[in-house]
């Protein structure tokens, strides 16, 4: 039995790794800057009560951090750390680091948590990527999207989740009525636990193609592809995922494979798991992000149904050094699909009728908000209310499975009284 430290929650409400160390029968101490915060969800709380210990440090001042998982690591030894949320992703590496645990290095976790310092790396490097620029004021951005020329994307340097992205496409995104240079910066912007944005911004060459994400593993420096995410977004101006399809290993990406590495090995990543977003353009693939961490948004459980077992079960044998699996159970043209959930207009969330989930190719149907959440039309990922899964031989079939049961899906605003409803996953 293993003694793990899992730090926070994806999505502030994400379990699925706790209820992974509990199914392989291990222990868990959970640490996080706001207990408060999981306790007032019935659910959540639930699991986190068999921890063996709760820590909490409101701050997440890194001494007091240190301090007392040093204490709690005397008392009972910590055989691994686990963080699936970016901004503590500095303090489980440096922490695991001082306990002598595997896990990307304190370095690399803090190089892959600014996007310009990693694109200078990759340009260190020689490697293939969008023109690029940083700012720190809005005279700097303005000054940087002179210089690039359009169009560009502007986004966060410390930011995930696809929030608080801009598009300038042409000189009309530019105009007086618009200004969107002038009041750009400072953003303010909450990533929760008491994390705010540091207004540093990426200015990069917007580009075009095809969307793609790759699951990554890497032990001592060495390096697996388990699959590739095709990604779907909605429509402009919005940055949020509308699906996507995951299909287990690298044939017919070889060359995207050859790339991923190159990056990983050139930032120094050399144990975890990462997602590592790319731009299929037509002078070949280009970087949009490293992710340091396992994928997001419940997207794990997606994985898992193409490759015929636990993603959160591997990260956990991962950072704990035993064997993982290394075949993908499924078949060579199996597909596992993703839809989400939306509302088309903003309000106040009633319920989600939902249509019955009766065929055997819908793995996982779950709502992630409730009555009385405020929603809106998808402008980036936080606004999603909820996801179908599909698992099937035929690509076509399972994604037209999915498109279907989210068409007929029906997103009730607070003028309905009826009790929220969601289907169980």
């Amino acid at each position: 039995m293993a003694h793990l430290l899992i730090i926070e929650l994806p999505g502030g409400n994400d379990t699925d790794i706790v209820q992974a160390a509990i199914d392989r029968g291990d222990e868990f101490t959970f640490l996080s800057a706001k207990l408060d915060h999981y306790r007032k969800q019935p659910r959540v709380s639930e699991l986190l009560a068999a921890a063996r210990e709760q820590i909490e440090v409101p701050s997440f001042e890194y001494a007091e951090v240190e301090r007392r998982v040093l204490a709690l690591h005397t008392a009972h030894r910590v055989d691994a750390v686990l963080c699936l949320i970016d901004i503590r992703l500095i303090e489980a590496a440096r922490l695991a680091h001082r306990l002598g645990l595997r896990h990307v290095n304190p370095a690399t976790a803090e190089l892959l948590r600014d996007k310009f310092s990693v694109r200078c790396r990759l340009l260190e490097r020689g490697l293939a990527q969008p023109d690029f620029a940083l700012a720190e004021s809005n005279e700097e951005v303005r000054r940087a999207v002179e210089r690039l020329g359009l169009p560009v994307l502007i986004k966060p340097a410390d930011g995930y989740g696809s929030q608080n992205i801009v598009v300038l496409r042409d000189a009309q995104d530019l105009g007086p009525l618009l200004s969107p240079l002038d009041d750009l910066l400072p953003y303010r912007a909450d990533y929760g636990l008491g994390v705010r944005a540091n207004d540093r911004v990426l200015v990069e060459r917007y580009m075009s193609g095809r969307f793609i994400g790759c699951d990554t593993f890497t032990s001592e420096g060495r390096h697996r592809m388990l699959g590739v995410h095709d990604k779907l977004l909605f429509a402009p101006p919005s940055f949020a995922m509308r699906g996507s399809c995951f299909t287990p290993g690298a044939q017919g990406f070889e060359a995207v494979e050859r790339y991923v590495f190159a990056m990983l090995d050139a930032v120094g990543f050399d144990h975890g798991a990462a997602h590592i977003e790319l731009m299929l353009t037509a002078d070949g693939p280009r970087l949009v992000e490293i992710n340091a961490r396992l994928v997001g948004a419940k997207i794990p459980r997606l994985v898992g149904h193409a490759l015929g077992r636990s993603l959160h079960d591997d990260v956990i044998a991962l950072h704990l050094g035993e064997p993982l699996c290394v075949e993908p159970f499924t078949q060579p043209q199996a597909a596992a699909v993703l839809r989400w959930v939306v509302a088309d207009r903003s309000g106040i969330l009633d319920r989600v009728d939902l249509p019955s989930p009766d065929d055997a190719r819908i793995r996982c149907v779950e709502m992630l908000k409730t009555a009385g959440d405020p929603v809106r039309a998808p402008l980036e990922n936080a606004d999603r209310i909820g996801y179908v899964m599909v698992f099937g031989p035929v690509r076509s079939e399972a994604e037209r499975l999915a498109e279907d049961f989210v068409a007929r899906a029906r997103v009730r605003l607070r003028e309905c009284a009826a009790e929220p409803a969601t289907a169980p996953c």
